[in-house]
This record gives structure tokens, C-alpha cells and sequence, in this order.
């Protein structure tokens, strides 16, 4: 399952009422380590999409819930269980680091 992207308006129905984990991967277009790791999400997706789904957020298109969450640092990954928060990476990282801090999250 590839990775989708969200919206300030769509953020409450597809992250916070969703029935699994939801990684959000906060980026802008601008940020070259977001694009570093947005291969690796993408095949993380793909490789654990039963047990979550990851979601990506345009800071720069979407400000409001970035705004409410605190991002001040991109890329900022935010796994959310049950609507709320559970953990949360800064920066990026090689996939296999990646995928061990998801898969301890989880």
C-alpha cells in the first residue's frame, strides 16, 4: 500500500478516527532529507501495510494541524494509535533504522 498524502481537512478522518497505527511523515518540498527518506517510506508502506498506514503532510500546503501539533523541525515522523500520539522521529535516517523504530512503535 503506497503512501497517501493528507490534508489539514482530511487529517481527523484519515489519521485520527483511523482503526489502525497511522505514521504521519510531516515534509515540505523544499526539504532535501524529507525527500531522502520518502523512498523508504514508500516501500515500509508497502512492507507493513496490514499492521499501518503512512500518510505524508505538505507543511507548506497544510499549516493548520502542524501548526497544532508543533512541528518545528521537518521531516518529523508522528505515529498516532487510537487518534493520539504514541512516538515521534526527527530527521531522517536509513530505511532499516526506519522500519526498527516503526516496527518498536508499533
Amino acid at each position: 500500500m503506497a503512501t497517501k498524502a493528507v490534508t489539514d481537512a482530511s487529517f481527523e478522518e484519515d489519521v485520527l478516527k483511523s482503526s489502525k497505527p497511522v505514521l504521519v511523515d510531516f515534509w515540505a518540498e523544499w526539504c532535501g532529507p524529507c525527500k531522502m527518506i520518502g523512498p523508504s517510506l514508500e516501500e515500509i508502506s508497502e512492507e507493513l501495510g496490514d499492521q499501518i498506514e503512512i500518510v505524508k503532510m505538505d507543511i507548506m500546503a497544510n499549516t493548520t494541524v502542524p501548526g497544532e501539533i508543533g512541528v518545528k523541525s521537518i521531516p518529523l515522523l508522528v505515529l498516532f494509535k487510537d487518534g493520539k500520539p504514541a512516538a515521534q522521529k526527527l530527521g531522517a535516517a536509513p530505511k532499516s533504522q526506519l522500519k526498527s523504530w516503526i516496527e518498536s512503535a508499533l
